[in-house]
């Protein structure tokens, strides 16, 4: 029987919390501030194969909030999934991976960072929905730009 006759097969076989830190550098002080923290939110996605046909799919948020220059709290978390994926054409694999795949992790990593903020003493983020398919959209864009930009930069001869 050849592959070509095989039916695709996605299946999640576990969801789960890689990496959790939080860091409070100018506790208990920040509390004392009345200013509410201004707020920045980083986010990036990745993947690596296992096995045949099983790969973890990850997604890590960074989220600093400050005051002034005050750090009140500095959360990273790291959400992953193993997933198998058989018999899915090549074309298809890497948007599964970069779009489907942190759309089923990235809801736990907003509960587990909400969750680890509010346990430091701080209201609680509630990060906003991504839409997966537009940053993998522009992550290829600038991989794009990158390799034009290294194929027109004139070769240095040493």
């Amino acid at each position: 029987m050849s592959d070509e006759n095989l039916q695709p097969v996605f299946q999640i076989q576990r969801v789960y919390l890689k990496d959790l830190s939080l860091e409070q550098p100018n506790s208990p002080a920040i509390f004392l501030e009345q200013e509410a923290p201004g707020i920045e939110v980083s986010v990036d996605v990745g993947s690596e194969k296992l096995a045949d046909g099983i790969y973890e799919a990850t997604v890590t948020v960074t989220v600093t909030a400050k005051i002034g220059e005050k750090v009140a709290f500095l959360v990273e978390g790291k959400q992953a999934g193993i997933f198998e994926a058989r018999n899915i054409p090549e074309d298809q694999l890497e948007p599964l991976l970069g779009i489907g795949c942190p759309n089923i992790v990235y809801p736990y990593l907003r509960s587990n960072v909400a969750d680890a903020i509010t346990r430091a003493g701080f209201p609680p983020i509630h990060l906003s929905e991504i839409n997966f398919e537009a940053f993998y959209a522009q992550r290829l864009a600038l991989a794009a730009e990158q390799d034009s930009a290294t194929a027109d930069a004139p070769a240095t001869i040493q």
